[in-house]
């Protein structure tokens, strides 16, 4: 379920410690997009922009698609 995507991504950003801002520059991904996805309004971000957002949080892919 892809609407686990956006929690998670929130949530490990938070327990980093970044704001969205922060994560998007080390994302190399631009705030607006990064906003959008953790409010859900983009339901389906390309995989190289999730490959992107997680590794700048440095977990996998995986681990933002799982609903732990």
């Amino acid at each position: 379920d892809k609407s686990v995507l956006w929690s998670n991504i929130k949530e490990y950003r938070l327990v980093l410690g970044l704001t969205q801002e922060e994560l998007s520059k080390k994302a190399d991904i631009s705030y607006t997009s990064l906003t959008k996805i953790e409010t859900w309004v983009i339901k389906d971000p390309s995989v190289y922009t999730v490959a992107k957002i997680a590794k700048a949080l440095d977990v996998t892919i995986e681990n933002l698609l799982v609903n732990e």
